[in-house]
């Protein structure tokens, strides 16, 4: 195809038409041809709550992996408004300074909605910047809080910035972006309270049993560059660990299963929302809502749509989606018996 010959040829214009065509959700025949390409480039996730200078730390790193002489693909994603849908896709305006350089290709990316800090396709985007050649891959979130940790299933290396002042720090360090880290940094450093941050942190990962690499802790004040050195050496130092430890191959396929995952699961989902909408039209959920059929008995027959003889290998993905919609168990009979004797 003529995207893939183009990417092959270093032409940028093709790598921007690929992920335009992945965020349209058709990258399949894209990472089919170019997935043996892949798996070269250093990727950095840049993730922390909004406000904590992500895009300005991220163009300082840009501005240091120039000077060594490496390629990057940035992607950043902005959250999208949950009313237009529509995203400002601000980012760029910090990263002014490298939009004429050809060794910089930066994508912009809305959110539209996903949960985790990324957008749908971001994955995807970070492939095809591989495949096109990258050396390094940084992947800038939208603001997070406790939870949205999916960058940690797209990055070589997550670092979670964090900035003094900014209210409760306990509260943005617990609950799963505390795990996630393999790099901390304290941005804005010359603020007052940035050493009493630093002691929270460190007193925070004695609480947590590391094995193998420890997170690093960096202070830097993005817009003056103090720290970043430092930083860069903390990234590079973390690559050399998942190399010579092995753990970079066990990450990345624990990466691609989860990635596999959220492909069937998004086929079934398909599928499930087809079937749904027959029941709809069919009258089946008027029943349901009339009392006259328990949801549950309403899910069986929705189930019985996948059979072996229109479906093929669909049934067999029935249990599974069964034991999914009954509480991740498929019931046996005894249970069935004692549910209706119970009334529920």
């Amino acid at each position: 195809m003529d995207v893939v010959e183009g990417m092959k040829r270093g032409d940028r214009r093709a790598l921007a038409r690929a992920i335009s065509v992945a965020e349209g959700g058709g990258a399949a025949p894209l990472i089919a041809a170019l997935f043996k390409e892949t798996g070269r480039a250093f990727t950095v996730g840049i993730t922390g709550p909004p406000g904590v200078g992500k895009s300005t730390l991220t163009g300082a790193l840009v501005t240091r992996a120039r000077k060594e002489g490496k390629s990057v693909g940035l992607i950043l994603v902005d959250p999208s408004s949950p009313f237009s849908q529509g995203a400002l896709l601000g980012d760029r305006i910090r990263l002014s300074d490298h939009f004429t350089d050809p060794d910089v290709f930066i994508r912009s990316m809305a959110s539209r909605g996903h949960l985790g800090g990324i957008a749908g396709a971001t994955g995807d985007a970070v492939m095809l910047m591989d495949a096109f050649g990258k050396d390094m891959v940084i992947v800038e979130t939208v603001g997070v809080g406790q939870s949205e940790i999916e960058i940690a299933e797209v990055a070589d290396t997550t670092v979670v910035c964090l900035q003094p002042g900014s209210g409760d720090s306990i509260q943005v360090l617990k609950a799963g972006i505390m795990e996630i880290a393999d790099i901390f940094v304290v941005n804005k450093a010359d603020h007052p309270m940035a050493g009493q941050l630093r002691r929270e942190i460190r007193i925070m990962m004695t609480m947590l049993d590391w094995q193998g690499w420890a997170p690093a802790l960096v202070m830097t004040q993005a817009m003056s560059g103090e720290g970043v050195g430092e930083l860069w050496e903390a990234l590079w130092s973390h690559r050399a660990y998942l190399q010579e430890s092995g753990e970079l191959r066990t990450k990345r396929a624990s990466a691609f299963a989860h990635g596999v995952r959220n492909l069937i699961l998004g086929r079934l989902a398909d599928a499930v929302d087809a079937a749904m909408a027959g029941a709809v039209a069919s009258g089946l959920m008027e029943r349901v809502a009339d009392r006259a059929l328990d949801p549950y008995a309403a899910a069986e027959q929705i189930l019985q749509r996948f059979d072996p003889k229109a479906t093929g290998s669909a049934a067999r993905l029935a249990p599974r989606v069964r034991a999914t919609v009954k509480g991740l168990h498929a019931p046996s009979e005894a249970e069935i018996v004692h549910h209706r004797e119970a009334g529920v």
